[in-house]
């Protein structure tokens, strides 16, 4: 199986112990029916994962979906109620200490120090993590040029902006070079300009080797990707990468320019076969089910004479075509995005 298979969908059943282990070789992340449950409620439901190395990885969902839940699992600091973990080839629960170095993590929320300067924020985790006073002079010199740092070492933390603090975090968990890097919505609280100097650092740190998870909730980001998953409810709902997965997408996207789009809208949503409708700008998208063969024809004695297009989709068609509740097809002959099918509650 090729990594890109597996970013898409798994394992194939019926291989030999040996062939497992080669394949095992080649994954990062490895889970099966991974789940857990609070007061009874799953946040995380049979989560089947295959994260090939030196990717980025990404999870795609609203807040609530499971996507920090998961991440803690990953990290060993949460125990899954029930399923199979493997991270660089350790079993969690289990091997938490083994992984702890080989491993970085980026929190959601900014969890170095306010009351400590740069450098020392840096030095304290160099300390956490071993490096003597050579290694950690010469890899703290080493972050501060490569993250923009250099001059505010002596800068209290608290006093940084968004966008600075994103950096301090970043140069703190890779400061061991991990293998695996672990980040939970890293950019939520930063401006765009900095979000894609941060996605840049990140193809940086592939580049080098480093296999990265990252969560977000953002379509652009989540398009930077080598593969990901759209998790709703704790739920795997789709997992390939965005190319194959908008390929795989059960719906032909139609806009519509002209007048009076919201009454329009209201109208072609009533209908089962439109998937979804929504205006942007002075169009309206239309998501038709692709088991309509021709969508311009069907949508042009239902639209009053207004233009139609046929344009590509996108990563947020492909969210909006597998959450929801909304009916979904199976991805086409050739794809090797899954795509998990869910009941119309429209």
């Amino acid at each position: 199986m090729s990594a890109q298979q597996a970013s898409a969908g798994g394992t194939v059943a019926g291989t030999s112990a040996a062939e497992t282990s080669t394949a095992a070789s080649e994954f990062a992340i490895e889970t099966r029916g991974m789940t857990r449950a609070f007061g009874g409620i799953n946040a995380v439901e049979n989560l089947d994962l295959a994260i090939p190395k030196g990717t980025i990885y990404g999870f795609l969902g609203p807040n609530g979906c499971g996507k920090s839940t998961s991440i803690r699992m990953l990290t060993g600091l949460l125990s899954p109620t029930s399923g199979d973990i493997r991270v660089l080839g350790e079993t969690l629960p289990g091997a938490e200490e083994k992984l702890r170095r080989r491993i970085g993590y980026m929190t959601q929320k900014f969890s170095l120090y306010d009351n400590l300067s740069v450098r020392e924020n840096l030095e304290f985790v160099a300390q956490i993590y071993g490096l003597n006073r050579r290694q950690t002079k010469a890899r703290l010199a080493e972050l501060l040029s490569l993250y923009d740092l250099a001059g505010r070492e002596k800068q209290m933390a608290g006093s940084m902006s968004g966008g600075q603090k994103q950096r301090l975090a970043l140069a703190a968990a890779t400061l061991h070079h991990p293998e695996l890097l672990f980040l939970d919505e890293p950019t939520s609280a930063v401006d765009p300009e900095n979000r894609r100097e941060f996605w840049e650092r990140l193809f940086d740190l592939c580049a080098q080797g480093t296999t990265i998870l990252v969560s977000t909730h953002y379509m652009d980001e989540a398009e930077r990707c080598h593969g990901l998953a759209i998790l709703e409810r704790g739920i795997k709902r789709a997992d390939g990468s965005p190319q194959q997965l908008m390929a795989a997408m059960g719906a032909r996207v139609i806009e519509v320019s002209g007048e009076d789009l919201r009454k329009l809208k209201q109208s072609l949503i009533s209908d089962a076969n439109v998937l979804s409708a929504a205006q942007i700008g002075s169009r309206l998208r239309v998501l038709v089910q692709s088991s309509i063969a021709d969508p311009l024809a069907w949508l042009s004695p239902r639209v009053a004479g207004r233009a139609l297009t046929e344009v590509r989709p996108s990563l947020e068609d492909v969210f909006v075509t597998c959450t929801g509740g909304r009916a979904q097809l199976a991805p086409p002959n050739g794809s090797q995005a899954t795509i998990v099918e869910t009941q119309d509650a429209r």
